[in-house]
């Protein structure tokens, strides 16, 4: 199981290692906007602790992690 920690709200969700990130913020309360769900428009881009972006539409709960932090982005425009 991996501890997933979406700010800056500071809301924490146990996950299994590969279940879609949007399942996981979906599970947990928290709301990422979604337009295409093929990872092409960004709307449901986010950011990992390290400041790297990823579409949460694309992507699951990584191996090896025990803590995954998803920094949740504010885009106007979606």
């Amino acid at each position: 199981m991996v501890q997933v920690r979406f700010l800056p709200d500071d809301i924490a969700i146990t996950a299994e290692v590969g279940e879609p990130l949007l399942e996981v913020a979906e599970r947990a309360g928290v709301f990422i906007p979604t337009g295409c769900l093929m990872g092409s428009c960004h709307a449901c881009e986010v950011e990992l602790a390290d400041g790297t972006p990823i579409c949460a539409c694309i992507s699951s709960v990584p191996i090896g992690a025990e803590t995954v932090e998803i920094r949740l982005l504010d885009d106007p425009v979606w």
